[in-house]
């Protein structure tokens, strides 16, 4: 038995709040990842079943963050002021505070309604190769079954008390505004991750139909283990041990599979990029910067499974957050009340002499359309200078300049 150490941290939330979380890791060994777990609806961090998965895990070498959402347990905020999507976004602010201090999650976990969060967020946190549910519902506004006749009055009166799970808060309609407006079954299908399906035949809390339709959403890899008699929040130990121990062996595939893409080629230096394959679909790529992991693909009627941007996107993004960048640094330099700006950007292929404003007459080229959306009280000399400033940014001058591309075949 490995020695587990849970260690207390905090981190900042979507909304600014400080968020209550434990780390449970092995005290000795080699970390073989890292994952992040995502309570049941209203239970907290330290609910039975979280703490049991989350030590057990440890036990067997993966570090594990779980936290309280806005409102929740130790956590600063009010839960009637939160919503199923600024869950998401606790999420994803989880992941960022682990890849900031540690390493981005390899794997999400999610119980409950907390299932249905993790599967939401996935798409937001690119180091995530794996994605495990328990007793998640297919559809979050599912959730509102359990508050009964309540329901009427937050219609009526915008809030109501609520018992849930042996506890009273305060549910507001733009909580149940904003579960509705979910396609959960819409994520699962462009997850573009492995996924297991963990649930009991017999929960009375979440149908078993949420986990088939959960699965048959999902493209492979995709699991289904069943939870025979265990009940919704897990309350046997020895349930929450047999979730652990499914959970190890199942994830330990694709960690072993993020180790060896990690180990694939040198080192990256500043300033290099590495594109492979990542065996999840027929053009599906991950792209490696820096310490940052993101996929690429096409769309599926480009062949793809569109599990990620294609590659005109992230090159209409490169010259975007580059002229963005170089506004933004601009207006600060020369004091100017730029309060926000965005780029929009289009790529498409005309022929030359249909483009009123482009140097070459003849042939096809490609053309970039790029709309600067500029807020401030700028004037119109300011804004005409700036438009001129979004021309120099060093994407644009790539572009537009002498590039030449060397290709060989890697050692």
């Amino acid at each position: 038995m490995t020695e587990v150490v849970t260690e207390e941290v905090e981190f900042t939330g979507s909304e600014g709040h400080t968020l209550s979380a434990r780390i449970d890791r092995p005290r000795e060994g080699a970390i073989t990842g890292w994952a992040l777990f995502a309570h049941c609806f209203t239970c907290g961090k330290d609910f039975v079943a979280a703490r049991r998965i989350s030590r057990a895990l440890a036990d067997r070498g993966l570090a594990v963050l779980r936290f309280d959402f806005t409102g929740l347990g130790a956590s600063e905020g009010e839960f009637a002021a939160t919503t199923f999507s600024s869950n998401v976004a606790d999420l994803v602010a989880g992941a960022d505070w682990l890849r900031k201090n540690h390493a981005g999650p390899r794997v999400l976990i999610g119980h409950s309604l907390g299932g249905a969060a993790v599967l939401a967020a996935a798409g937001e946190i690119p180091e995530v190769t794996a994605v495990a549910t328990i007793g998640a519902p297919a559809d979050p506004a599912h959730v509102q079954r359990q508050f009964g006749d309540a329901v009427d009055e937050i219609e009526a009166t915008g809030s109501a008390e609520i018992e849930f799970g042996g506890r009273s808060l305060r549910i507001g309609r733009d909580f149940l505004d904003d579960i509705a407006r979910w396609d959960l079954v819409r994520r699962v299908q462009r997850l573009g991750r492995a996924l297991l399906v963990l649930h009991s035949p017999l929960d009375r809390v979440v149908a078993i139909e949420h986990a088939r339709r959960l699965f048959e959403a999902a493209k492979h890899p995709k699991s289904f283990i069943s939870l025979d008699d265990a009940d919704h929040l897990l309350t046997e130990a020895a349930d929450a041990e047999y979730v652990a121990t499914v959970l190890d062996a199942w994830v330990s595939r694709y960690l072993e599979r993020a180790g060896r893409e990690s180990r694939q080629g040198p080192l990256l230096q500043p300033g290099e990029v590495r594109v492979a394959e990542n065996g999840l679909g027929h053009l599906a790529q991950d792209v490696h910067a820096g310490t940052h992991r993101i996929p690429a693909d096409e769309p599926r009627e480009q062949g793809g499974g569109d599990t990620g941007p294609a590659p005109y996107d992230y090159l209409l993004a490169a010259l975007g957050a580059c002229t963005s960048m170089t506004l933004r640094m601009y207006a600060d330099y020369k004091g100017l009340p730029l309060r926000h700006v965005s780029v929009q950007l289009r790529h498409e292929r005309v022929h030359a002499e249909d483009c009123e404003n482009c140097e070459h007459k003849s042939g096809r080229l490609a053309l970039i359309h790029r709309r600067i959306s500029l807020q401030g009280d700028l004037s119109e000399a300011q804004r005409q200078r700036m438009l001129e400033i979004a021309d120099r940014c060093p994407v644009h001058r790539t572009l537009k300049g002498q590039l030449e591309i060397h290709t060989r075949e890697s050692d």
